[in-house]
């Protein structure tokens, strides 16, 4: 007979989630409904006048080439982080997590990457990719490479990518290693005793073991590659040159900051929100179905 805990106190439970619950109103629900309310609004840069215009502002976007430009823009650079920072993280993972020499100093070394600031890791990249300053910038045009990110789009997006990737690489990191150390040693003992070759045991055992982790890590990251890439494009490129690297949440913040169209901008994050919630939600409705727990 199994014995359970029970609570007599009926206020307790409320009390504990109140801190948590309080957060979520003041921190996401306060300011998404402010900015679905500011959205039907269109506001004079000064605020002396405001108009009730509807859904106005949502057609106007939605007809922007500009933002269909940002459109296009972060899905190439949100797909290219994310496979890039997931399979270097893997790769790295599973490299650190053989019984090589200096294993310990390996995996604190590629820790380090995640406690830089955005803004940091993109000066980081500065020094090393600017076409006058920079080590391999310089280098690259030295040997006849024309490197200048701030008048190449092109190479601008590739260097963004890059920082934002490196950026998150080693969260990614942690928990496929973490990963890895929780999958039996007998299994994959078992599955070399039966004839499996190291690419078949990683592909037919160790990764679908990995789907847990993996599930959670692509909901993580993009949720990285739509918001929390800001600080690099800001760092490094301010979105250009000529757009070339201004995805949505950096034309949000140009629109209502910058230009001071706020109900536009509101519009802007009212899309945005919206579509990682619904990518979020479509992850959960068909990717979770591969995975293995």
């Amino acid at each position: 007979m199994t014995k359970r805990s029970i609570f007599n106190n009926k206020v307790l439970p409320y009390v504990l989630l109140a801190p948590q619950l309080a957060i979520t109103i003041v921190f996401f629900f306060w300011p998404a409904g402010q900015a679905v309310a500011q959205s039907l609004l269109r506001q004079n840069p000064f605020g002396t006048r405001t108009a009730f215009v509807w859904f106005e502002n949502f057609a106007h976007v939605l007809s922007d080439d500009a933002y269909l430009q940002a459109v296009g823009n972060t899905i190439l650079f949100s797909g290219a982080v994310i496979l890039l920072a997931m399979g270097s993280g893997l790769l790295l993972a599973v490299t650190a997590d053989k019984p090589i020499r200096g294993a310990g100093v390996y995996k604190t070394l590629l820790i380090w990457p995640y406690a830089v600031a955005p803004a940091v890791a993109a000066s980081l990249w500065l020094f090393i990719f600017h076409p006058t300053i920079g080590i391999l910038g310089r280098a690259l045009n030295q040997v006849g490479i024309h490197w200048d990110y701030s008048l190449n789009g092109t190479q601008a997006l590739l260097l963004v990518i890059l920082a934002a990737a490196w950026k998150q690489v080693s969260y990614n990191f942690i928990f496929f290693l973490a990963g890895l150390q929780s999958i039996p040693r007998s299994v994959l003992e078992a599955a070399s005793v039966d004839g499996a070759t190291p690419r078949q045991r990683f592909w037919k055992v160790i990764f679908p073991l990995l789907s847990p982790t993996t599930f959670f890590l692509i909901v993580v990251n993009v949720i990285f590659a739509f918001f929390d890439t800001f600080g690099v494009i800001h760092s490094l490129t301010r979105g250009g040159p000529a757009k070339a690297t201004e995805t949505l949440i950096y034309k949000v913040y140009v629109d209502g900051v910058v230009n001071l169209d706020l109900g536009g901008s509101s519009a802007q994050s009212v899309i945005l929100l919206l579509v990682v919630i619904t990518l979020t939600a479509m992850q959960f409705r068909y990717i979770e179905r591969r995975v293995h727990y």
